[in-house]
Parts: structure tokens; sequence; C-alpha cells
């Protein structure tokens, strides 16, 4: 990968310094992750993976290997069929360097509980999955889950109140929030304004109509301005990372 911005005379540059979070966080710190085609499709025959390359993947790793815990909505977690973050050695050296744990939690926002306990976000992980959802979820879907080994944290009554739920997973330490979609958590993020990061890849290809944007959903009061904090390239591909 090149960088564009910051000007750099590093061939590679140090991505794991470009991309770190903030020291001494004192609240829940979010990037968000989505890759889009340059006319602004999340998605391929409605996965993501349509949209990626190396590049990006590699920053997607560097993503979780950097995260408390990696935040996900139920419908991304189905439709991609999510799995525990795998503890290779890489990953593992990277984090104890860093003083983190072993590997990262996936935390799913579920409003409704409906996530299969026999999927593999509980039955192929190393550390239990959190579900993030409400107290008027149903109890079977609750109680199911809690005997796979989701850790449950209600976060509101008739919806997931983002903040709230942000806060929750503050008190438990995982305040390195990486957020890996999909389009309608993002736009309750941005909505909620706790949106402090976006890592923006550009797919040099054309999806036509018809595919989701990568915010879809509840829509904000006013827009939330970003600035760029860095531009990396790569076969067409184009890495944007943008902060509050």
């Amino acid at each position: 990968m090149r960088s564009v911005w910051p000007p750099s005379a590093d061939i590679e540059p140090d991505l794991e310094e470009l991309y770190a979070y903030p020291a001494g966080l004192t609240r829940a710190w979010v990037q968000v992750n989505f890759t889009t085609s340059a006319d602004g499709a999340a998605e391929i025959d409605e996965l993501s993976a349509g949209l990626s390359h190396a590049a990006d993947r590699e920053v997607f790793l560097l993503g979780r290997d950097l995260a408390d815990v990696v935040l996900v909505g139920a419908g991304t977690a189905r439709a991609e069929n999510y799995r525990g973050v795998r503890a290779s050695k890489k990953r593992l050296d990277r984090r104890n360097r860093l003083g983190l744990g072993d590997v990262p939690p996936i935390a799913v926002v579920t409003r409704s509980a409906d996530l299969d306990p026999a999927a593999p976000l509980f039955t192929d992980t190393h550390v239990p999955p959190i579900v993030l959802t409400t107290s008027s979820a149903p109890e079977h879907r609750i109680g199911a889950l809690t005997e796979a080994g989701a850790e449950i944290l209600i976060a509101g009554d008739d919806d997931v109140e983002l903040p709230y739920a942000l806060d929750l997973l503050a008190e438990r330490g995982l305040k390195r929030v990486d957020c890996e979609g999909g389009p309608a958590l993002f736009a309750g993020l941005i909505a909620a304004d706790r949106v402090d990061q976006l890592c923006l890849t550009i797919a040099p290809l054309l999806a036509g109509g018809g595919a989701a944007r990568i915010a879809d959903g509840t829509r904000a009061a006013a827009p939330r301005p970003l600035e760029l904090a860095s531009i990396l390239v790569e076969d067409g591909f184009t890495l944007l990372r943008y902060r509050r």
C-alpha cells in the first residue's frame, strides 16, 4: 500500500500506528469499517465480499487486532455467517505486545434476540459473544442464547439504545470498539453521534442500482462533520480514514 495522505516516503506505511486507537480512553470510542463501490453500493449479491481486496482485508483484520470488542448488527452477523475472532499466532503476538486480551469478543446488536444458538457465532469461538438486546425480546430466545454461552446485556426496552449499549461495553473495559456494520447499525450510530472514526474502502467498480448504501435507517438530526486523517491506495482501491 502507498500513502497519499499524509505524505510519506515509506513504501509500506506503519498501519498499526496509523490505525491505532487513542490512548487514555474514558468512554467507548467507535471505529466503523465499510467497503463501497465507486457508485456507493455496500454489497454485491447481498454480501460485502465482492467489494473487497487484499489491502482492505488487511485493514479489516487489523481493526480486530487493535479492538477490545467487535460490534455488529444481527442482520450482518446472519448474512455473513459470523463466527468468533480467530486466535492466529500473528494476532496473539500483536495483542499480547499491546497488552490486550487474546481475542476480542463479538458483540451483536439485536432488538429481538433473533439469533440461532447453533450458529458458528456461538459454537466456533474462543470467547463468549455478547448480545446487546432489549427487555422486550422473547424470554425463550434470551434463555437459548444464554444457554449457548452468550453474555446478555439489556440496553433498552423496545429498541437497543446505542449510547447506553456502548456505555455497558465500556463498563466492562471494552472501550476500543470496532464496528463492522451493517448499514442499519451504522445509521443508528451516526444518528446517536457516536462515530469517532470511519475506515472506508472504495472499490474501483460500478455496482449499478438496487444495492444498499453503507448507512440505511435512522436519520441523523444533522450531518456529522469529520476530518480526513489518511488515504492509502493499492491496485485502484482507495482506503480512506476519517476522524471526528
